[in-house]
């Protein structure tokens, strides 16, 4: 048989950040597919040693600015604990409330584009359609959209009144019957199911040997996911990781579907269970030290790495994002795909290339 290499990206239109692949291909069959990444380079790390540790803060959630929230709480969880901060238990609700928000709208977005690659454009918008509502939230308590800046060093800067409370429960439940009116199609509709099921197969042993995290560990059979470290206030919510068994992009579509049901509930009982007090206390000094912090991005485990000499700049701050942990899993779910398969696959694992690279 004739092999033949094909390029894939760094332009295609089911990529919305540039990542190439050469695939080579036998009879429309993938044999093997070689990943190159580094066309995006912002300098976001080396900003640290420049700007100071609360100025970063702003740096760090343009790192992805779908998870901005996740990642400046990240953040500020590692600058607090290296300094010895406890922050008020308020915090630490709204700081899960306006994760768990970030995690929707995140899941949502890619429900979307993964509708449009099969040519499904009606349930597209009717996924972003939903999504608003959870973007309304975010800029009615925060006064942003997407880069929301409620993080701060010792708490939050912002604080949720018993109208936003109410007003948000209610959002919620319509946005959960929204979406469990688009179940049928997303999970049961012929085509989807062709299309994913038996597709892109990781298996377990795959999945922990390659190092994937997030909806692609967990749509492996691995219960594996940063929030059981209990940060914040997961430690006093009703949490259990979402696992599906197919080991496919099936699999994979089906997490990030329950786990944006998941993540309504997990609003709701921060809500509900939140204490009145203070959102933030004072800090003063710098960190000092080395120190690493682990959260759950809805893509999968955010890793931070802080190195600290007591002054106003970081000495060296790197993060690993939880797309650079799912490309080795990828390479070795193309292989025996079809090559029609590849941007359904590739999608599947819900890449972002940007805050792979900074």
């Amino acid at each position: 048989m004739a092999k033949t290499i094909i390029p894939f990206g760094p332009q295609h239109p089911v990529l919305p950040e540039p990542i190439h692949l050469s695939l080579t291909v036998e009879d429309e069959i993938v044999t093997e597919a070689v990943p190159a990444l580094g066309y995006v380079h912002r300098g976001l790390e080396k900003l640290c040693e420049i700007r100071d540790i609360h100025h970063m803060i702003q740096i760090v959630e343009r790192v992805c600015g779908i998870c901005s929230k996740i990642h400046a709480m990240c953040y500020c969880q590692g600058i607090e604990e290296m300094m010895g901060v406890e922050i008020p238990e308020r915090a630490k609700y709204l700081r899960v409330i306006w994760s768990e928000l970030h995690r929707m709208h995140s899941h949502l977005l890619w429900l979307g584009l993964f509708a449009d690659a099969f040519g499904f454009e009606s349930l597209f918008y009717q996924f972003w359609r939903i999504r608003e509502r959870i973007m309304d939230i975010n800029e009615a308590t925060t006064g942003n959209r997407v880069i929301v800046s409620v993080n701060v060093i010792g708490g939050t800067r912002r604080d949720l009144t018993p109208e936003q409370t109410r007003w948000i429960l209610s959002e919620l439940d319509n946005a959960e019957r929204e979406i469990k009116e688009l179940q049928s199609t997303i999970l049961d509709d012929y085509t989807v199911r062709k299309r994913t099921v038996d597709k892109g197969i990781l298996t377990k042993e795959q999945a922990l040997v390659l190092g994937a995290v997030g909806p692609t560990l967990r749509g492996s059979g691995v219960a594996e996911d940063a929030r059981q470290l209990g940060y914040a206030c997961f430690n006093e919510l009703d949490f259990e990781p979402i696992v599906e068994h197919g080991c496919d992009s099936y699999s994979r579509n089906k997490v990030r579907y329950r786990e944006t049901l998941q993540s309504v509930n997990l609003v709701r009982q921060a809500i509900r269970q939140m204490p009145d007090g203070e959102t933030a206390v004072k800090v003063k000094g710098f960190p000092e030290g080395e120190h690493t912090m682990r959260v759950e991005q809805p893509r999968g485990e955010l890793f931070y790495y802080f190195k600290a000499d007591g002054t106003k700049n970081l000495d060296r701050l790197r993060i690993r994002t939880p797309t650079f942990a799912n490309i080795p899993p990828l390479a070795a779910m193309l292989p025996g795909i079809e090559l029609a398969d590849v941007p359904v696959v590739v999608l599947s694992i819900d890449p972002c290339i940007s805050c792979t690279e900074r």
